[in-house]
């Protein structure tokens, strides 16, 4: 009975992780997640014996005690890229994720620690100029010296008021035509950062991923090198849910959940009979 008390338990997880996955379906950036299972510990009835000059040895019998949970894997693959046309939305056609932080800049080249990071692209521009997610986390890069050399200092992104045709290029270039020579200029690059474990980065909610101790060491490059995907703008990353693939674990799920059911009912059945012996 207690072992598939344990059964309820984790396909009541599969069912929770799975429903997660269809209510975020239509989540930009989401990346989907999938549950295993691994048996629990086991009850010796009988040890192994080996052989002897006269008889062959024999296996150990073991009676399981149930199932536990094993993993919930995140699926980092790339979503579908939807075109939107607001020169603001970017997606990364490949692997990286967006730095963003939190602080209080104020001038251009202010610093910021990127404390998370996101897939989400679909960006906006604040009342102070500055580049930030809908939840308004400063999204930041680095800024280009005048030969268009990066100088390797995470910065928060500012456009100056005025400018226009704000353009991200394929490199992670953000560019503007400037309200003062009326020219296109490119002060800034926004940096992509990889993880050699990059499953184990921990959700944070609202399109937010932060390090765990086990995401591995972060590498910041630019779009394009180093195995970095390009960015792509007028555009965003949606979801990697496979509503095929989740609709059938559901399925699994519910199934695994009534099979586990019936073996109570079954052990309440036989104890109900073991008490009516005595009548």
């Amino acid at each position: 009975m207690f072992a598939a008390i344990s059964g309820l338990k984790q396909h009541q997880v599969m069912l929770d992780v799975t429903a997660n996955d269809i209510a975020n379906v239509n989540t930009i950036g989401y990346k989907s997640a999938r549950v295993t299972f691994s048996d629990s510990l086991n009850q010796l009835q009988r040890g192994a014996a080996g052989a002897t000059t006269a008889t062959g040895g024999s296996n150990g019998a073991q009676v399981g005690l149930g199932v536990g949970l094993g993993s919930i894997d995140n699926l980092m693959t790339s979503g579908a890229v939807q075109t939107t046309g607001n020169p603001l939305d970017v997606a990364i056609q490949g692997d990286g994720f967006f730095q963003i932080g939190e602080g209080n800049p104020s001038g251009t080249n202010d610093p910021i620690t990127p404390t998370a990071y996101t897939r989400a692209g679909n960006f906006s521009i604040s009342n102070k100029g500055f580049l930030t997610t809908q939840t308004g986390q400063y999204v930041t890069g680095y800024a280009l010296d005048g030969t268009g050399n990066p100088i390797p200092t995470d910065v928060a992104i500012k456009v100056p008021a005025g400018a226009t045709g704000v353009a991200i290029d394929q490199s992670g270039g953000v560019s503007y035509i400037d309200p003062t020579s009326q020219t296109r200029v490119t002060p800034y690059r926004i940096t992509l950062a990889t993880f050699s474990n990059s499953a184990g980065l921990e959700r944070e909610g609202g399109n937010r991923w932060v390090t765990s101790a086990n995401s591995g060491q972060k590498t910041i490059s630019t779009p394009g090198i180093n195995g970095l995907g390009t960015t792509t703008a007028g555009a965003v990353e949606m979801s990697n849910v496979d509503l095929a693939s989740t609709f059938t674990n559901m399925i699994t799920a519910q199934r695994g959940f009534q099979a586990n059911s019936r073996v109570i009912s079954t052990a309440d059945e036989m104890l109900q009979d073991l008490v009516n012996l005595k009548r």
